[in-house]
């Protein structure tokens, strides 16, 4: 998206199109818009910052300095030179690159007859930068722009990959897993995404491109196209190519399917051989079909918060992921921690008569693992499995021990499938709960002192904090000095004063 400013800027843009300005896409990812964005700061020198910020500014900014910005905030930059590289932007996003480097061509000639040679460089190495890019991205699919629909099929799983070429550019590529009836013919899954893709998803519509090109004779083919012609407002064809370069783009999205159905087979045996690892390591009767880890996270006591996640035969499970603020322990305590945790997520699970899992790990040793029995012992439940994963020396990986009720501490081999099972879940585990902590604490260190005093509202902590230029020189202040702050009494003045002197009146 490009805004309409006398000083555009270029940024990413969801949602419906109500914003006045130009709108280019649409790209599989938010990945590909932020390249797309990134390379055209490198190569013109837009703006990306707010309209808010831009006129806020009083010197240019870190961006103008690693030269990814020219400076318009400021004046360094003319607005028609300015408007010259937006309009090269619009011709870079339309695939006229090659126009692009005709006008930069004229432009190095004239600075270097001018004998302004740094800017006939400037101009260089814009030119050779645009025909790196040029060469592997450039598509001729007749006007440059359509979807390339690749499929693969194995072992009951189906991959559609989405290649997207606009103005003559790939701008991306995004695969898909559908989840498909047994028998269900090819045609009738390619036709099937395309109705879900474009028409079913009120996003696309605006970006139903003229050719959607696929390797399967579809049965509706004429009602796809003339329903998507009438949404898109012009002519969209279905086309199977049997030659030339969109055939060969074809095989292209075809090949990208197969290696992204390869990697999500791949993905789904790797973890069933680990989960059967699993099983045969700790002895269990059956395969675990759900298993929970849960981890404690804090900073010297400080805003203490427990992890659960959890996996199934298939990985994990996002959805069922929690994270608890551990209150009213001891600073530090990770056994009393674990003992909360447990009694909240399983006191709750007992009242709802939720699914259990078989197997829980907890980070740590022997001390977490009695306080995990102990509760499960209180709340009636005993047939989960409790296993403590406590670490090696110096933390390493693959020196872990495991712990179970009533049997020998267990070492695993550093290169055993199941250990790195266990390092797996119980890492993803540590990383939940210690973004939860972090969040928790940035959260109360933001927080001024000012908040917690009754009677100070925003407008009076406004008042406070330009009068003395911050909350350190308001701890500094005297009862006098507080009391000649407007709309703050003397009584507020001595509430101030006691709260950051922790003093009386």
């Amino acid at each position: 998206f490009i805004s309409s400013h006398d000083y555009p800027r270029i940024d990413l843009y969801r949602g419906a199109r109500k914003k006045n300005g130009r709108y280019f896409g649409p790209y599989p990812s938010s990945l590909a818009v932020r390249e797309t964005i990134s390379l055209l700061q490198k190569l013109f020198h837009l703006r990306t910052c707010t309209d808010s910020f831009y006129e806020t500014r009083s010197r240019p900014c870190l961006l103008y300095q690693i030269g990814r910005c020219s400076g318009p905030c400021v004046g360094l930059i003319p607005r028609e030179e300015y408007a010259r590289n937006i309009q090269l932007a619009v011709m870079f996003l339309e695939g006229k690159s090659n126009k692009i480097v005709e006008l930069m061509q004229e432009r190095m000639e004239k600075a270097s007859a001018e004998q302004h040679f740094e800017l006939a460089a400037h101009f260089r190495d814009q030119i050779n930068r645009l025909r790196q890019i040029q060469n592997p991205q450039y598509v001729n699919v007749n006007d440059g722009e359509a979807d390339i629909i690749g499929f693969a099929a194995q072992a009951g799983v189906y991959c559609l990959q989405l290649l997207t070429i606009r103005g003559g550019q790939v701008l991306g590529s995004r695969a898909y897993f559908p989840v498909v009836p047994e028998h269900t013919e090819k045609a009738e899954i390619v036709s099937s995404f395309i109705v879900q893709h474009y028409l079913h998803d009120a996003t696309h519509i605006e970006s139903i491109p003229r050719h959607i090109i696929v390797d399967a004779k579809l049965p509706d083919a004429e009602l796809l196209e003339s329903a998507l012609s009438q949404i898109a407002k012009r002519q969209v064809k279905l086309q199977i190519p049997v030659r030339g370069e969109r055939k060969k783009w074809l095989a292209m999205a075809t090949t990208s399917a197969k290696q992204s159905l390869a990697a999500q087979l791949m993905s789904k045996i790797n973890m069933q051989e680990r989960v059967i690892a699993l099983q045969q390591v700790l002895h269990m009767k059956k395969m675990p079909s759900r298993i929970e880890c849960f981890d404690i996270s804090h900073s010297m006591g400080e805003a203490t918060v427990a992890s659960c996640v959890v996996f199934n035969r298939e990985g994990p499970v996002k959805a069922d992921y929690r994270r608890y603020n551990i209150t009213d322990i001891t600073p530090g305590d990770d056994v009393a921690a674990m003992r909360q945790v447990l009694s909240r997520r399983f006191k709750k699970r007992k009242q709802e008569e939720a699914v259990l899992p078989d197997l829980i790990l907890i980070d740590g040793g022997k001390t977490q693992l009695g306080a995990a029995t102990e509760v499960m012992a209180e709340l009636g439940i005993e047939s989960v499995l409790l296993v403590g994963v406590s670490k090696g020396p110096d933390r390493k990986a693959g020196f872990e021990t495991l712990h179970r009720n009533n049997e020998a501490p267990m070492h695993l081999a550093a290169d055993s499938v199941a250990l790195h099972f266990i390092q797996q879940i119980r890492d993803e585990a540590h990383r939940f709960a210690i973004t939860g902590h972090r969040q928790r604490r940035d959260k109360a260190r933001k927080q001024s002192t000012l908040e917690f005093i009754p009677g100070i509202g925003a407008k009076r902590r406004r008042e406070l904090l330009r009068y003395f230029g911050g909350i350190q020189g308001i701890a500094h202040a005297s009862l006098d000095e507080l009391e000649k702050v407007p709309s703050i009494s003397r009584q507020l003045a001595e509430k101030i004063f006691a709260a950051l002197h922790d003093a009386t009146f």
